[in-house]
C-alpha cells in the first residue's frame, strides 16, 4: 500500500494539521527531513505553518524575516500596486523599492491572516448533514464561530465544510490589516510573458512582490497607524541559495482556493458546457474592448490593469480546462469510476439503500438545470462585466442607509470604485455585452431592458447604452451629492436605475429555477471515501491551509520534452522577440543586467546558470499563488505562481503525467532585489544562506 502511495505522492492538498502517519512516511521517503510536529504544531513552540500567510483571502505568502517581511507573487500584489500607482508615480511600469521602513507604502484594504489552530467540529452537525438541512448547517456554523469569538475576541474564526460537506472544521486566525508595499519589480519583469505565457511552460516570469506586516507596539493586529511597527515574528522561513536538482523533494504550503476532484461526471459536463463556455465568450468580448482602450491611454491602462489581469486569468483558465478535459477524456474516466462505485454499492443491502439512486438523481437534476446554469453564468459574467451595475447598486443602498456611518461607508465604496472606472469604456462594454446576452440566452431569462432596446431603439444597443450614460445621474460630476437628495421615487426614474432594476427582476426568475445537486454530490463523495476507506484521502481545496508534496520534475507532452528549469538565456531569447510580441518587451537596462551575467551567489552551483523558474509535481490551483516552495529541510527555494497548459483539467482530475507546479526561483528573486533594486537592506534582513 505504501509503495502505491509513493507512486502517486505528488497528488493531493493535505491538511497540514491532520497528516496521516502513512502520508507522513511517504513524505519522509521522498526526502522530507521535518516531522509532522515541525510542520504543524499549536502546543510545542513554532512550526513551519507559522511562516505561511493567507494573503488577502485570495493568495498565499511566506514570512522571510524576523521583521514581518512577506514574499508573495507579483500578480497577488498587483491590485495594491495598481492602486498605489498614478501617472506621476507609476509603480506598475517603474517598480518600487523601499530602502527603509519610512519609505514603505500602506496598501489600503489589504490584510494577511496567520493560522492559529484547526479543530474538527463535525460532531456538532450530527443528523443535519444526513438530513441535508442547509439552513440548520448554516446556523450551526454561525453559532460555533460566535462561541469561539466570545472566548477569544482577538482571533477570527471560520467554519468550513470538508469532503463535500461530510465533515466540518473550524480554523482560527490572527488577522493583520496594516500591510505595506516594500518592493515590486517592473511589470515587464513581474508579468513577463503576459497573456502569451500565462498557464504555460517554459516561463521566465519574476512573479514576486514584497510586503511587510505592521502591528501595534505590543505586536497585536491594528488598523493602519504611522505609530505601528514591523511585526516581530517568532517563526519565519529561512531562504536557501542551494537550489535544487531533478528528483529533489519539494513541498508547497498555502491556501488553495477550490478544486472539485470528487465531482460527478454530470457536474464536469456542466462545468465545460454551461460554465466555462459562457465565461470564455463574455470575457473575451469584454477584454477586447478593454485592450483597445488600455493601449490608447496610459491613465486608462493603470485603472484597468488589475481588473484585466483578474478577468483574463480565468478566461484563459477556462479555455485550457475545457481543452484538457476533452483531450484527456475525463468525463468518460469519471463515468467508469462511477460504474465501479455502483457495483460496490450493490454488493451490500445497507449501501444500496443509501447510495443506489444518487447517480440517477444527479443525471436528472443536472439535465433539468442545464439551461438555467448556462443562462446564470451568462447573466453574472455580462452584468458584472458592465461595471455601472455596481454604481446603481450603491445608489440604491445609499437611499436606504440606516445611519450616517452606513452612508459614509457607501460613499467610501463609491469613491474607491470611481478611482478605477471610466464611463466611456463601460458604455462600449455595455452595448456589446447586452447585445451578446440577448443573442445567447433564452427569452425566459432576459431582462425587460432588452425588450426596450428592441421596441424603442430598433435593436440598436449602442444608442441605448449612450442614452443611459448621457442621461443618468450616476455619471454626473456631482453624482453622489445629487443621489443623496433623491428619494426612491425619483431615483427609480433614472435610466441607469431602470436598467439595473430590470436585471434584478430577471435574476429572481433565474433563482426560482435553481435545482440543487449538492446532497447527491455529497453522497457520491461519501461513497468514494467508504469504498477506499483504507487509504488516506484529502479534501477538495476550500481556501484553508494545505500542504502538497512531491519532487522537482520535468515532463513530456505531445512528443516534446520540457526541462525542469529555465535560465537567463531563455529569457533573452524571448526579449529578442519583443518588437513582435509586446508581452516579451523589457527595458534595455534590465535586459543588459541579465546579459552581463554577473549573477554572483545567485547562480546555480551545479550548472553555473542563473535559473529563473522551475517545475515540481506539486498539486496547485488558484489561491496557491504565492505559496512558498520548500526543500526537504523546510527552506525556501521558490514561490509557486502557475500551472501548465497540459494539466488545466487539474482542478477536477489530477494527471501525474502532466500536472506541474511552476515556481519562480528564490535566487532569481534575490538577484533582482540585490542587483536591480540595490536593496541591500532587504538582502541583509533576509539573510539567505
Amino acid at each position: 500500500m505504501l509503495s502505491a502511495m509513493v507512486g502517486k505522492a505528488d497528488e493531493g492538498m493535505w491538511m497540514l494539521s491532520h497528516i496521516d502517519p502513512r502520508t507522513a512516511e511517504v513524505m519522509k521517503k521522498l526526502g522530507l527531513q521535518l516531522t509532522p510536529q515541525q510542520l504543524y504544531s499549536t502546543t510545542s513552540g513554532t512550526s513551519l505553518k507559522d511562516a505561511v500567510v493567507d494573503f488577502g483571502d485570495f493568495c498565499s505568502g511566506v514570512i522571510v524575516s524576523p521583521n514581518g517581511l512577506v514574499f508573495t507573487n507579483h500578480h497577488c500584489g498587483f491590485g495594491n500596486i495598481q492602486a498605489l500607482s498614478t501617472t506621476e508615480h507609476d509603480y506598475l511600469k517603474d517598480g518600487f523599492v523601499a530602502r527603509k521602513y519610512s519609505e514603505e507604502l500602506p496598501a489600503e484594504g489589504l490584510f494577511v491572516r496567520l493560522l492559529q489552530n484547526v479543530e474538527d467540529v463535525t460532531a456538532r452537525f450530527e443528523g443535519f448533514i444526513e438530513a441535508n438541512d442547509a439552513v440548520a448547517i448554516d446556523s450551526i456554523c454561525n453559532t460555533i464561530e460566535k462561541e469561539y469569538k466570545a472566548k477569544n475576541s482577538k482571533l477570527d474564526y471560520t467554519v468550513r465544510p470538508f469532503y463535500g460537506g461530510n465533515a466540518y472544521y473550524i480554523c482560527s486566525y490572527k488577522t493583520y490589516r496594516d500591510i505595506r508595499l516594500v518592493f515590486t519589480p517592473t511589470q515587464t519583469l513581474g508579468k513577463f510573458g503576459g497573456d502569451t505565457d500565462n498557464w504555460m511552460w517554459p516561463r521566465q516570469t519574476s512573479d514576486f512582490s514584497v510586503f511587510r506586516i505592521y502591528a501595534d507596539k505590543n505586536g497585536n493586529p491594528a488598523e493602519y497607524s504611522p505609530k505601528n511597527k514591523p511585526l516581530k515574528v517568532k517563526r519565519y522561513a529561512k531562504v536557501s541559495l542551494q537550489g535544487y536538482q531533478q528528483g529533489d523533494y519539494c513541498m508547497t504550503i498555502g491556501y488553495p482556493g477550490s478544486t472539485d476532484r470528487y465531482l460527478s461526471s454530470y457536474g464536469i459536463e456542466e462545468r465545460i458546457n454551461s460554465e466555462n463556455n459562457p465565461r470564455i465568450d463574455v470575457r473575451g468580448k469584454k477584454q477586447d474592448i478593454w485592450t483597445r482602450w488600455m493601449k490608447s491611454d496610459r491613465e486608462i491602462y493603470i485603472k484597468y490593469a488589475s481588473k484585466f489581469a483578474s478577468s483574463s486569468n480565468y478566461w484563459k483558465n477556462s479555455i485550457g480546462m475545457n481543452k484538457a478535459l476533452r483531450e484527456l477524456g475525463v468525463v468518460a474516466e469519471k463515468r467508469q469510476k462511477e460504474a465501479d462505485i455502483m457495483a460496490w454499492v450493490r454488493q451490500d443491502k445497507e449501501r444500496t439503500e443509501r447510495f443506489d439512486s444518487m447517480l440517477v438523481r444527479l443525471e436528472q437534476n443536472y439535465q433539468k438545470r442545464k439551461s438555467m446554469i448556462r443562462s446564470g453564468v451568462y447573466f453574472n459574467e455580462t452584468f458584472r462585466g458592465i461595471e455601472m451595475t455596481t454604481l446603481a447598486a450603491l445608489a440604491q443602498r445609499a437611499l436606504k442607509a440606516p445611519s450616517a456611518d452606513a452612508m459614509a461607508s457607501y460613499k467610501t465604496s463609491w469613491d474607491e470604485f470611481m478611482k478605477d472606472y471610466d464611463a466611456r469604456v463601460d458604455e462600449e462594454v455595455m452595448a456589446a455585452l447586452l447585445e451578446n446576452f440577448a443573442n445567447k440566452v433564452i427569452t425566459k431569462y432576459q431582462p425587460s431592458c432588452i425588450d426596450v432596446v428592441r421596441a424603442d431603439y430598433d435593436g440598436d444597443y449602442k444608442a441605448y447604452a449612450h442614452d443611459i450614460f448621457s442621461q443618468s445621474v450616476l455619471f454626473k460630476a456631482n453624482a453622489w451629492e445629487q443621489i443623496k437628495e433623491m428619494n426612491d421615487s425619483t431615483l427609480s426614474l433614472d435610466p441607469a436605475i431602470k436598467f439595473y432594476s430590470s436585471l434584478m427582476a430577471a435574476r429572481s426568475v433565474l433563482s426560482n429555477d435553481f435545482t440543487p445537486v449538492e446532497n447527491d454530490e455529497r453522497l457520491l463523495t461519501q461513497a468514494i471515501l467508504e469504498k477506499d476507506f483504507e487509504l488516506p484521502h484529502y479534501s477538495d481545496a476550500n481556501f484553508t491551509m494545505r500542504c502538497s508534496y512531491g519532487i522537482i520534475q520535468d515532463y513530456t507532452a505531445s512528443g516534446t520534452h520540457y526541462n525542469y528549469y529555465t535560465n537567463a538565456q531563455s529569457l533573452l531569447d524571448k526579449v529578442a522577440q519583443g518588437k513582435q510580441n509586446p508581452d516579451y518587451e523589457m527595458e534595455d537596462d534590465i535586459a543588459n543586467l541579465i546579459r552581463k551575467g554577473d549573477f554572483g551567489p545567485y547562480a546555480d552551483k551545479n550548472t553555473g546558470e542563473m535559473q529563473l523558474c522551475f517545475l515540481s509535481n506539486n498539486d496547485i490551483t488558484g489561491g496557491n499563488s504565492g505559496s512558498p516552495m520548500f526543500n526537504g529541510k523546510g527552506e525556501l527555494i521558490g514561490l509557486a505562481f502557475d500551472g501548465n497548459w497540459e494539466a488545466m483539467s487539474g482542478d477536477i482530475l489530477f494527471d501525474s503525467r502532466f500536472q506541474r507546479c511552476i515556481g519562480v526561483d528564490i535566487r532569481y528573486v534575490l538577484f533582482l532585489i540585490d542587483k536591480w533594486g540595490h536593496a541591500s537592506n532587504l538582502i541583509k534582513e533576509i539573510g539567505a544562506k
